[in-house]
């Protein structure tokens, strides 16, 4: 019981610290809607299902081996962030007029959500390096085939819990009302914030 709610809280304090799938989250959900966040929420949480699923059926061990392997993720991962933050660092600003988002932005379909968020996560080598982590020092290869499921179901949950939340929020009527009167602003923020956490990811070791 000691050790469920240790990697728990573990998981928890991993998936709350701000990273790129924050950030995918809480933009397209501000830019968009409540169901295109949720989208894209789920989109990370299915990524942190297959990061899971990876280390149980023993492919952890290839990837963390090969550092060719590595490398393709950390700099197409690093690129399909750059590409997304470039995206919104070079729009054009909108009538100040305006200040509903929904207004004077075309929303996305639920899949291209989906697939943003899915692709942040899975080309995310922070979150492989944790999953290689977790896999190897907590949750151990010698426990039984129910529990690894079990806690990869978990880590799943808790990633769409948390970004649900995120979503929500970023996607409330009031919230959306007082930042759409900044929404220029914010979006450059968030594409900035995508640009550097892509140049950070393309500089982070294997080891």
């Amino acid at each position: 019981m000691l050790d469920f709610l240790t990697i728990s809280l573990i998981i928890l304090l991993a998936v709350i610290s701000p990273g790129p799938d924050f950030a995918i989250v809480s933009r397209n959900a501000l830019r968009y809607s409540q169901k295109i966040g949720l989208f894209t929420a789920m989109g990370v949480s299915c990524g942190a299902l297959f990061h899971g699923s990876y280390c149980i059926l023993g492919f952890a061990i290839v990837i963390s081996k090969s550092l060719l392997a590595f490398n393709i993720i950390k700099y197409v991962g690093a690129a399909y962030l750059i590409y997304l933050g470039i995206k919104g660092l070079l729009e054009k600003q909108t009538s100040s007029n305006q200040v509903t988002i929904e207004k004077f932005v075309k929303e996305i379909s639920a899949a291209q959500a989906f697939r943003q968020g899915i692709l942040c996560n899975v080309l995310n080598p922070k979150t492989i390096l944790f999953f290689l982590a977790l896999f190897t020092m907590m949750i151990k290869p010698s426990m039984s085939l129910a529990t690894q499921a079990g806690y990869g179901v978990e880590i799943s949950i808790i990633h769409f819990s948390w970004f649900s939340l995120v979503a929500l929020f970023f996607s409330h009527p009031k919230v959306k009302l007082f930042l759409g009167k900044f929404f220029h602003y914010i979006t450059k923020a968030f594409g900035g914030l995508l640009v550097i956490f892509g140049l950070k990811i393309a500089t982070i070791s294997q080891h």
